[in-house]
This record gives C-alpha cells, sequence and structure tokens, in this order.
C-alpha cells in the first residue's frame, strides 16, 4: 500500500478523521461517480486557487493573463462542455516564465510553490478523467459542496491577515484529501485503491508547503489561527452533512418515510 509515515504529519495537523461512515458511504457502487466527478472538479479548483494567489500578490498583469489561459481548457471542459480528455492531455505548458512584482518580498517562493502545485493538479485532473473513462462515467458537472466557502468565510478582509488566512485554508483543504485517498484506498478496486496512494504520495507535502508561506509572510506566530481553521474544519467533516460529495461531512441517515 503506501508509507504510513505519509500520514503521520496529515493526521497530526487535522483535528478530526474522517466519520466511518462518510468511508461506508464512498465505497458504495453507485456513489463511484460522485466521488470521482467530484474529485476531478477539486483538482481544478485547487489550481484555479493557486492561480488566484499568483495573480493576486505576485505577478503582473501580463503574466496573470499567462496563468488564465493555461487554466482556461480545464475550465472550459468543467464549466462549459468544451474539449476532451485527448485535447486536455495534449495541453501545453505555461506558456512563460513567472517572475515577480518588484514590489512582492514573498513573490518568488509563492510563483515557485503554487506553479508546481498548479502542474500537479492539472496532471491529476487528467488522470481522474482517465479513471473515469475506464469506469464508464461521463462527466457531469457537480454543484459545489459547502466545505471550502465553510473555512473562506472565516478569512480576514484585510492584508497580509487574508492572505495568511487564505494559505491555511489551502493546506487544510490539502491534508484532507490526502487523509481521504488513504481512507479510500483499501475500499475501492485495486486500481483505483493504487491511484489513491499514488496521489497521496504525489500531494502529501502539499499543506506543509502551504503552512510554510502562511508563516513566512505573517512574519509572526501563526498557531493561533491554525488551530482556529482546524476546529472551523473539524466541525464540517464531523457535522451532519446531506449532501455527499469528496469533501462533504458526515452523511445523513435518510429516514424511511414508510418505518
Amino acid at each position: 500500500m503506501f508509507d504510513s509515515s505519509l500520514l503521520q504529519p496529515i493526521n497530526t495537523f487535522l483535528q478530526v478523521q474522517t466519520p466511518q461512515s462518510w468511508v461506508e458511504k464512498a465505497q458504495e457502487p453507485e456513489n463511484l461517480s460522485v466521488v470521482l466527478t467530484d474529485h476531478l472538479i477539486c483538482e481544478l479548483k485547487a489550481a484555479q486557487s493557486a492561480m488566484f494567489l499568483i495573480r493576486r500578490y505576485a505577478v503582473d498583469e501580463q503574466s496573470g493573463q499567462a496563468l488564465l489561459q493555461w487554466l482556461k481548457p480545464y475550465e472550459d471542459f468543467v464549466y462549459r462542455n468544451k474539449g476532451d480528455a485527448a485535447m486536455l492531455s495534449a495541453n501545453g505548458r505555461l506558456s512563460k516564465t513567472m517572475l515577480p512584482k518588484s514590489n512582492s518580498l514573498y513573490g518568488q517562493e509563492l510563483i515557485d510553490k503554487m506553479v508546481l502545485l498548479i502542474k500537479e493538479e492539472l496532471h491529476h485532473f487528467c488522470q481522474v478523467l482517465e479513471i473515469m473513462h475506464e469506469y464508464n462515467i461521463e462527466y457531469k458537472n457537480v454543484p459545489s459542496s459547502r466545505y471550502a466557502k465553510g473555512l473562506l468565510k472565516h478569512v480576514r478582509t484585510y492584508e497580509p491577515q487574508a492572505l495568511v488566512d487564505k494559505l491555511i485554508c489551502g493546506a487544510y483543504i490539502e491534508a484532507r484529501s490526502c487523509e481521504r485517498f488513504a481512507m479510500l484506498a483499501p475500499h475501492v478496486d485495486e486500481k483505483l485503491g493504487q491511484f489513491y496512494v499514488s496521489l497521496l504520495r504525489s500531494e502529501a507535502r502539499h499543506f506543509e508547503d502551504y503552512l510554510a508561506l502562511a508563516q513566512k509572510i505573517a512574519n509572526e506566530d501563526i498557531s493561533e489561527r491554525v488551530a482556529f481553521f482546524g476546529q472551523a474544519e473539524a466541525l464540517l467533516i464531523s457535522e451532519p452533512d446531506e449532501d455527499f460529495k469528496f469533501h462533504s461531512g458526515r452523511p445523513v441517515v435518510q429516514q424511511n418515510a414508510y418505518a
């Protein structure tokens, strides 16, 4: 399977474990399409979030436009039903070198870490799409879950604290994704389980990259904010949630109306 040491820092960082009832629901064959489709969209959203941080905080308008063009084919596929898997797999790399704004104190490090993350997320997007094709699951857009919005609503509105909070949120989203890959891997068929393990190995460091950036930019102890968002994230994961998705909370048991 996988080196359990990869999960140790993730499990230490997260305040609660995914409820077993979510794992049980996720492994039901009829829910495979929801899990994979939402996972696909989450890979794109992770890339979009990283792109937003670069465009908002690190580069000039020209570089920002290059980032938009890089992600456009994936967004066209997900939101506008344009393109196909073969086109996305052949999609070119970032068209120009990203250079930080002259007045950005942390721009280059933000660019370096986020561009690498975008590359990995878009590669994983194509991998998930390939898996869906192998399982004869047709892509259909699904509404977003409450998870990311539930974290981001707590972000402060002034800088650099807003950026610090966004990075902390990114850390929790990445860590939870990895934890769920590990939780699901033993309960699905071998091919899909191996795929989840490969994602865990690839993405296990992402949450630490986010945290390191947050700490550097804050230039002060961020443990209180990390704990605050940890509590918010734990509630979103452990509280009842009627909308089953990749990052949803504890599934609500539907009561039989005739019971």
